[in-house]
């Protein structure tokens, strides 16, 4: 049997009554697709800007890194909370108060000259954004008709897959002609340019909200935190540091707590009994397997397009653009291959051509971008299959008074995924690197004055690529046996990091084989499918109740 919950819709004011025109509909996936993009946007924005930003305000590589890492700690600790905040008191209100904040956050990083005044802006950033990305895909799924449900949250997918990448290109292209500044001032002026747009649709909320549950709001941002911070902090001190090794125990064991916590709870902030559904949590392992794959790849990538390929910010942007082109093609038709066909076997084809793409990037090599072309189109239909799928099959197996929950799930899985990515993709390439430029360290301890250049030949390709060029003039052989040799190590490094994702991956996808039912709406097998319409009831206060099925 099917149990039926109720989420009261605050429409626009449209004069129409019943759901929204299709016009309206569309209007309202705009804009949250775009609210959703910004956030996803400014993840990456800010990488290709670091060199920049240590010449001009003096940072040391602990702060670069914190300048991009605060706003992902911020952002995948404050999003369950920010979730339930959204259930409670209307979606639309807590994305305009995080687009708000988001801008002044931005705009006021633009003035400021200090290194650690920059990454409290954008730890700022995070918590806004923090507000805005469970709001986008809960405005979405309370907001659309059942026939146009899963379309809308396959366009959010892939503005969600495709919205780094754009990051990347955004920077490279102000980079191109103005100063690092111009990206937190195109940034913090979209962000304000929607706070305004968002006022014109429609809200949603919990009419009959329970206890805000503070226990579970507390121990989830704690604990995701810290083993965030630990991941983030593993490629720089080594996965045997006691930092890191903290940071993961205690967030591991915070997590524990939550859990225990939260299943005594007579109002969780998250009700854990949702993963029972197989279905749901099906969706929930994908969505960390695919920005694991993602982040993780793009972030070895996009530095051996630059130093190895030599390839400029820019050009390395651009060469990410035909991924992007996949992602917005297969998101909708793997969306209606999961609903329409069988669920199971669109993740494991997802996840299967991600891990294939990944392994043989990391068994052949490619000395140009033609090169790695074919197989990076491999990773991307992969990711195309496995987008828009688990957050459908999240959404639809969460209850329509915790819509805003269920997006914080679906999106604190892509914080997840895409830190424990960067991190073991970091850890194997600082590792290979080291391993493999043994030889040259050995060669350079022979060399007059060979110390003082072997500690940054050591540290990463970058800084050997500077130290080449500087003794250029003076010993060319020398200068040219460094490019060479760190080259191949870095490339050989990163041959390693795809190996060991890939085999990850299509691991993950044997487990999702198991664990998948064929259903996206419920949790066991056999199951009907969702149907293609549901009634509208009027709410007691003559607004529009949106019914959705609360899973099987």
């Amino acid at each position: 049997m099917t149990s039926v919950t109720t989420s009261v819709v605050k429409k626009a004011p449209f004069p129409e009554v019943g759901w929204a025109p299709r016009a309206s509909a569309t209007w309202l996936v705009i804009v949250v697709c775009s609210a959703l993009g910004l956030v996803m946007a400014a993840m990456t924005a800010l990488n290709l800007a670091l060199p920049y930003i240590a010449a001009d305000i003096q940072t040391t590589s602990s702060q670069l890194t914190w300048l991009v890492d605060a706003y992902t700690v911020a952002l995948a600790a404050l999003l369950l909370p920010a979730g339930a905040i959204g259930d409670r008191r209307g979606r639309r209100g807590v994305m305009i108060v995080g687009l708000a904040l988001f801008a002044v956050g931005s705009l006021v990083a633009v003035v400021l000259d200090g290194p650690w005044e920059l990454i409290a802006s954008r730890a700022l950033c995070g918590v806004a954004a923090a507000l805005i990305m469970p709001a986008t895909l809960s405005l979405l799924t309370s907001h659309m008709p059942a026939d146009r449900r899963h379309m809308a949250v396959a366009i959010w997918a892939a503005v969600a897959g495709a919205s780094g990448l754009a990051g990347f290109f955004l920077s490279g292209l102000l980079l191109e002609f103005f100063d690092w500044q111009s990206i937190l001032l195109v940034l913090g002026g979209f962000a304000a340019l929607l706070t305004f747009l968002a006022m014109t649709i429609g809200t949603s909320r919990d009419e009959h909200p329970g206890r805000f549950d503070v226990v579970g709001s507390l121990l989830a941002p704690a604990g995701v935190a810290l083993f965030v911070v630990g991941l983030l902090e593993a490629p720089g001190h080594g996965w045997d540091s006691v930092l890191v090794i903290g940071c993961l125990v205690g967030g591991v064991l915070l997590g524990v707590v939550f859990v225990i916590a939260e299943l005594r709870s007579s109002n969780p902030l998250l009700d854990m009994r949702l993963f029972v559904n197989r279905a749901f949590s099906a969706g929930f392992l994908c969505v960390v397997l695919q920005f694991f794959a993602s982040l993780g790849i793009f972030f070895v990538l996009l530095q051996q397009l630059q130093l190895s390929i030599g390839m400029s910010a820019l050009m390395a942007a651009t060469a990410m653009l035909p991924i992007v082109a996949v992602l917005m093609v297969m998101s909708p038709v793997s969306a209606w291959l999961a609903v329409r066909v069988n669920l199971r076997y669109v993740l494991v084809l997802g996840n299967a051509l991600t891990g294939l793409g990944m392994v043989l990037m990391g068994v052949i090599d490619y000395p140009t971008y033609l090169g790695v072309l074919p197989m990076t189109m491999v990773v991307a239909f992969g990711q195309g299959f496995a987008t828009a799928p688990p957050t459908t099959a999240i959404m639809s197996n969460t209850p329509a008074e915790s819509q805003g929950v269920g997006s914080a799930v679906n999106d604190t899985g892509r914080e997840l995924g895409a830190a424990i990515g960067i991190a073991v993709a970091g850890s194997v390439v600082a590792s290979g690197y080291a391993h493999h430029l043994a030889p040259l360290l050995d060669q350079l301890a022979s060399v007059p004055g060979g110390d003082d250049i072997a500690a940054p030949v050591s540290r990463t390709l970058a800084e050997a690529l500077v130290v080449a060029d500087k003794i250029g003039p003076m010993n060319p052989v020398l200068a040219e046996s460094i490019r060479v040799q760190a080259t191949a190590a870095f490339d050989s490094a990163v041959a390693s990091a795809c190996l060991v994702m890939g085999i990850v991956v299509l691991v993950g996808a044997v487990v999702l084989a198991i664990v998948s039912p064929r259903r996206i709406g419920g949790s066991s097998d056999p199951i009907e499918p969702e149907p293609d319409s549901e009634p509208d009831v009027a709410s007691s206060d003559g607004e529009t109740a949106d019914l959705i099925p609360r899973g099987r």
